[in-house]
């Protein structure tokens, strides 16, 4: 099984292509999505988390208040850190017991979305890396829309990444999302038909 690997900066549009990517037959592991499930209340990681962020990163519900945990670690590299350490191998091994679950059951490719896919070391469980790529003032404008994040919200978040540029060099494909849909959906379809066994599968 060939695994892609899709990442992007915050706001790049990484999402957007790995549902194009759903749509195409393509199975995604989302690891931002299994990185919040790894620290689900009462588990290892839930109390690591609370144990060195204490009662305030914890929502009354008994939950990790991830808006509050989010916003300390953006504006805190040593925070930031801190908490990587702890929910990064989590999630690494919850991402490589679906992709051999996906393996037995035959799919022939399978996509990791991760946004820290190369900060976080995870490019050996890639064979091929996609970097989705947009111009900052329209990542602006896309997390002002869709996450009410003001101005500079956004651009603390997006200090506190890789540079988009450092993962494009990194990259064995860049997705610039910087157009249509059509167009973005154009340029996913053409860079699936292009990986091995994918031809067949792809509707028109």
């Amino acid at each position: 099984m060939l695994v892609l690997g899709v990442t992007g900066n915050i706001g790049s549009g990484k999402s957007t292509v790995c549902l194009l990517l759903r749509q195409l037959g393509c199975p995604i592991v989302d690891a931002d999505l299994v990185a919040h499930r790894v620290y689900r209340r009462g588990s290892r990681t839930w109390n690591q988390v609370v144990e060195t962020f204490g009662s305030h990163a914890v929502r009354a519900d008994g939950a990790i208040d991830r808006a509050w945990l989010g916003a300390l670690v953006f504006a805190d590299a040593r925070a930031r850190q801190r908490l990587n350490a702890i929910v990064h191998p989590a999630t690494r091994r919850s991402v490589q017991r679906r992709l051999a679950a996906l393996r037995r059951e035959g799919h022939a490719v399978a996509a990791i979305e991760a946004t820290l896919l190369i900060e976080a070391g995870w490019l050996d469980m890639a064979d091929r890396l996609w970097v989705v790529a947009a111009p900052e003032d329209a990542v602006v404008e896309r997390l002002g829309r869709d996450r009410r994040l003001d101005e500079a919200e956004v651009r603390v978040r997006l200090a506190a990444q890789m540079p988009a540029r450092d993962k494009m060099a990194r990259a064995d494909d860049i997705i610039y999302n910087d157009g249509s849909q059509d167009a973005l959906a154009a340029r996913v379809k053409q860079l699936w038909n292009a990986l091995p066994g994918t031809n067949e599968a792809a509707p028109d």
